[in-house]
């Protein structure tokens, strides 16, 4: 899943792969590719590629007449660039620049999944807050000056996925933040941080007369949540400098082994109140989401009906059946399908249930019924209990 660090890694493979090539042509979109058609075409241009956060913005520059094009790429769950010749491409290639050489290679945007997309233009997407990785100081200042923000008042786990406030942390990154600081997923995300502000405060105060080599040295020694969302993803920039070119399998290796809490057996899960995975050790915390409605072995929600005063609106609600939900309880049940939960998730759209066969029906049915033309005999009504029984009897009269 890719998230600041792989962006970061993503935007150094293309400069240092891509930094002697000089490309031509335009751009080749496949059929399915998430994202406009480019309007670019040059006899010679090279490329560049930079990062914020979990975003990647690729620029095509000419080297002759002709204006440069940019454009801004989303990595979604699975995407990913790679150079390879252009005869023989990598499967799910949306995107294609290709070089001038002979045999020409091909710089392609790679999405199995095509949840990863791109927009033309330079500008990065608004709304999102500086990056962790790169913009360090004005990424922990927008934190700490918008605690009374609404999107505090959530489990800090699921703050930490807000990209306004902590652009480029996703899913695996929120759990190794928080299990090495110790801090329960599910505590409110304004108690964490409103901590950390004052620990700042005082830590200033007391260290005004320490020199600076004691001040980094105390500041390491006790790293808080933020430090921790910029020191832990320049860990991974750091160890897999070759993370996203398959032809150095042993980083995949290596990263899992650098995990100590993401995926990790023998540590807890559990679903956020978005529908994520967040790993974690010890108790979840006070905002832990409530126990799920019981299922049946087929994974379907019992329909055994409970007597009782109207349902909390906050109380889980009973699933839709459907289809699309079956083929979700059956992905749900994968541990190795848990791990890998989609940083913006698409939702399926469920396919609605007929409508019940019933009373309604029938009455419909008669209602469109063509009239006899010969007269009905009169009908005596005798008043019964509305109560009575469907199976009353030949005998019994109609309401």
């Amino acid at each position: 899943m890719p998230e600041g660090p792989e962006l970061a890694l993503a935007g150094r493979y293309i400069n240092e792969a891509c930094g002697g090539l000089v490309f031509c042509g335009g751009a080749e979109r496949s059929a399915v590719g998430r994202g406009p058609e480019v309007p670019f075409r040059s006899e010679a241009y090279r490329l560049g590629a930079a990062a914020r956060g979990k975003e990647l913005r690729l620029r095509l520059e000419p080297l002759g007449p002709g204006r440069p094009q940019a454009l801004v790429f989303r990595f979604g769950m699975s995407g990913g660039f790679r150079l390879r010749p252009a005869a023989a491409p990598p499967r799910h290639a949306h995107l294609r620049f290709l070089t001038r050489e002979s045999p020409p290679c091909a710089l392609c945007f790679v999405d199995a999944r095509r949840f990863g997309s791109w927009r033309l233009g330079d500008a990065w997407q608004p709304g999102r807050g500086p990056c962790v990785l790169t913009e360090y100081r004005a990424f922990r200042e927008n934190v700490l000056k918008n605690l009374d923000d609404k999107a505090f008042d959530k489990p800090i786990c699921e703050a930490l996925l807000n990209q306004k406030y902590f652009n480029g942390i996703g899913n695996y990154l929120r759990a190794e933040i928080l299990y090495r600081l110790k801090i329960p997923p599910f505590e409110k995300a304004r108690t964490v941080l409103e901590a950390l502000k004052h620990q700042e405060q005082a830590r200033r105060k007391k260290n005004s007369s320490l020199t600076l080599s004691k001040k980094l040295k105390l500041k390491r020694d006790n790293a808080d949540l933020l430090e921790l969302c910029h020191t832990v993803p320049m860990e991974v920039v750091a160890a897999e400098k070759n993370l996203l070119d398959p032809d150095h399998a042993d980083n995949h290796t290596a990263f899992k082994n650098w995990l100590q809490c993401y995926g990790v057996p023998g540590m807890s899960s559990l679903r956020d109140h978005n529908g994520r995975t967040i790993w974690f050790q010890g108790e979840p915390g006070p905002m832990a989401p409530r126990a799920p409605t019981p299922r049946s072995h087929a994974g379907q929600t019992s329909r055994k009906k409970r007597a009782g005063p109207k349902a909390d609106p906050d109380a889980p609600t009973a699933e839709v059946t459907t289809r699309a939900s079956k083929r979700r309880s059956r992905r749900a049940e994968n541990p190795a399908t848990l791990a890998v939960k989609k940083e913006e998730e698409e939702e399926e759209e469920a396919v609605p249930e007929p409508p019940r066969k019933g009373r309604a029906r029938a009455r419909r049915a008669a209602a469109a019924a063509p009239a006899s033309s010969a007269p009905e005999a009169p009908v005596k009504v005798t008043r019964r209990r509305a109560s009575a029984h469907k199976g009353a009897g030949p005998g019994a009269a109609l309401t």
